[in-house]
């Protein structure tokens, strides 16, 4: 059966390579936020990274308190039609999802259903891998100077925590230039002023 994973991280720069097709979308009633430690990508476990995972509204509410930032109406990101393989680690949680686009009259609409698609006879699943609150890698929230600088220092088996960032606010921004994500952008930067005051160069 054909398995469509919604990416909202590092799937969207750096999608796997038996990815067979791409289409843009958007969840609704979710969030995303720095808000899961990364043992083994952009952190080590004696020091985690942070990497971003999408969390209920009403969960991330209960748990943080008030937020400091302004909902997203919409979260861009891709959804990626991928051979099935399960990527799923690092308390990470599978769960379905319907995909929401824009038609071309300004009008919402789901693009694909969570439940299930018939197309070409062949049944469709929507799955989004998301950090739920009670795994043992979710971090919650955290004042955003030191979030910043566990992002900033932080580095793993796959790089610097903060290239991860940068990479994710890029790819976000040529997704869907309307679409405003104040947590990454605000977290963007206070890392690059980071970098700055530590003499390195960002692009």
């Amino acid at each position: 059966m054909p398995l469509t994973v919604f990416g909202y991280g590092s799937l969207i720069f750096k999608p796997p390579p038996h990815v067979a097709s791409e289409v843009h979308g958007f969840l609704k009633g979710y969030i995303r936020r720095f808000a899961q430690q990364s043992h083994d990508h952009r952190g080590t476990p004696e020091k985690p990274g942070r990497v971003v995972t999408l969390i209920h509204k009403e969960e991330w509410d209960a748990f943080s308190g008030s937020d400091a930032f302004p909902d997203e109406d919409i979260v861009w990101m891709k959804d990626l039609r991928l051979s099935g393989k399960d990527i799923s680690q690092d308390g990470y949680t599978l769960e379905t999802v319907d995909v929401w686009g824009v038609d071309l009259d300004g009008h919402e609409k789901i693009v694909l259903h969570g439940a299930r698609i018939s197309k070409s006879s062949l049944a469709i699943r929507v799955r989004c891998y998301v950090g739920r609150n009670d795994n043992p890698s979710f971090i919650g929230s955290e004042p955003l100077d030191d979030l910043a600088h566990t992002i900033w220092k932080s580095v793993g088996p796959s790089g610097p925590n903060k290239e991860y960032l940068y990479k994710l606010a890029e790819a976000v921004r040529k997704l869907a230039p309307e679409s405003h994500d104040s947590h990454l952008y605000a977290l963007e930067t206070r890392i690059r002023a980071l970098d700055q005051a530590n003499g390195f160069t960002t692009a």
